[in-house]
């Protein structure tokens, strides 16, 4: 009888422990990582010939960092594993990919797509400028770098990921021009699901502390207006509404991010149902408890389908490999997934509460964006602007997301919409009067991402 066929996407926390969850039960799992490291974003490794120590990598989340890395390492030589390689799309079965210039199909019984997130972006006039970054990549520069984006750097979103990237720039030395926050004080609404993980509230009240203590302008409830200056030398400024007046922050970078986005674009290729999350204002896949999809053979873990954190990341790449055994029929997996499935649900419902009470104490700004002026660019691939955006809103059918994009070219270019569909979609809702879910959701389209023409199909 042949091996089954499993495929994990993604080297991240859920990667690594579906990975490992599998070799367990005595298979040879097949790896894609996009990355050249194992690590995902935010346990990136350095490169090689790096020596910085965990502790200055990785700060309070070191110990889980180096426990991560140190399964993988290993894990490899049980694993077929494939860096550097592209997931490009899922069709017939088959999990498509390309390497090197080299495309091939890979067939399988069970695919875990661990495909985790990105910067969720709020578009504000000046940001197509040079110098403005998301906070995923401000973060990169520091840990595969080992450089800031900037001479001095400007903050700007709301979230925890906000205030973690700003620490590690105070504590790396960089000068931070200031830390602007869009959300008002947290509701008490949101205390009881921020005390499902007491230690990990008590970690981000201790950066804002941190950066208090060190006189890093720290604003709460502010509106960005702008980012300042020009062609040749980028920005220069941030500037910001609060309490009624404007102030202006001289910078030559801007770091900005409101929570993360789910990558969805391989579930949406691999046909699985999604629906709409009514705490981030996002769609995200449907899946059960374990994470299974509703697509057959294909099962859901960490951010890509929930964001729950590292954490919560983990947790959910173990169950959902438990539960791709258990379906197989194979031991010894299926007699884990009997032992484990139990608590590993009851530790994600945990992180769940917590999630939602992040949501209600750093909301995504959805008034502001639907509030952006005309001229602003919201599409920076394609330089489509707001009032263009507005304009085929109201054009028949364009009320609908992607006939909005066919009309407007919204998403199309290289980010395929990453950075501007979720703001796109509130600037449809307010321009049509109806509810950001009605307007639907970006498609996923193959190839997620651009492809060389010069490719070498292997069979």
């Amino acid at each position: 009888m042949a091996a089954p066929r499993l495929i994990v996407i993604g080297a991240g926390p859920a990667g690594v422990r579906a990975a490992e969850a599998l070799v367990q039960a005595g298979l040879r799992p097949i790896v894609i990582d996009e990355g050249r490291r194992d690590g995902g974003q935010i346990y990136r490794r350095q490169p090689e010939n790096f020596s910085r120590p965990y502790a200055q990598l990785y700060g309070s989340e070191a110990a889980k960092a180096q426990a991560l890395h140190h399964a993988f390492d290993t894990l490899k030589p049980r694993l077929d594993y494939r860096p550097e390689t592209l997931a490009w799309n899922i069709s017939g079965g088959a999990l498509h990919v390309i390497r090197d210039g080299r495309a091939q199909a890979l067939p399988y019984d069970a695919l875990l797509i661990c495909s985790g997130a990105t910067d969720r972006l709020l578009p504000l006039p000046g940001w197509h400028r040079a110098g403005c970054y998301s906070l995923g990549a401000a973060q990169i520069a520091l840990k595969a770098q080992a450089c800031a984006i900037g001479r001095r750097v400007a903050f700007v979103g709301t979230g925890p990921l906000l205030y973690l990237v700003a620490s590690q720039y105070l504590k790396a030395g960089a000068s931070l021009a200031a830390v602007i926050d869009t959300s008002p004080a947290a509701p008490a609404a949101a205390l009881p699901g921020l005390l499902a993980r007491p230690a990990l509230l008590l970690r981000g009240l201790g950066l804002i502390a941190r950066l208090r203590r060190a006189g890093v302008p720290l604003l709460r409830g502010a509106i960005p207006l702008r980012v300042e200056g020009d062609a040749d030398n980028g920005a220069d400024a941030l500037v910001v509404r609060t309490g009624g007046r404007e102030r202006r922050f001289s910078c030559d970078a801007v770091a900005m991010g409101y929570h993360l986005r789910a990558e969805t674009q391989l579930a949406d290729l691999a046909r699985c149902d999604f629906r709409f999350d009514d705490a981030s204002r996002q769609w995200l896949p449907a899946i059960d408890e374990d994470g299974r999809a509703s697509a057959s053979g294909v099962y859901l873990a960490g951010d890509g389908a929930r964001i729950l954190g590292a954490d919560g990341a983990e947790a959910a790449g173990r169950l959902a490999a438990l539960a791709a055994l258990h379906d197989l029929g194979l031991q010894p997996g299926a007699g884990r997934y009997a032992a484990e499935h139990k608590a590993l649900r009851a530790r994600l419902a945990k992180m769940e509460r917590f999630r939602r009470g992040l949501a209600l104490a750093f909301p995504w700004p959805q008034a502001q964006a639907a509030a952006l002026s005309d001229e602003a660019v919201v599409c920076r691939c394609e330089t489509v602007t707001a009032g263009e955006l507005r304009r085929c809103a109201t054009e028949p059918g364009g009320s609908e997301l992607n006939r909005a994009k066919a009309f407007s070219r919204i998403g199309m270019g290289r980010c395929q919409g990453r950075y501007c569909g979720h703001a796109g979609a509130e600037i449809v809702a307010a321009a049509c009067a109806a509810p950001v879910h009605q307007v639907d959701r970006l498609r996923g389209q193959a190839p997620v991402k651009p492809l060389p023409l010069d490719v070498e199909v292997v069979q």
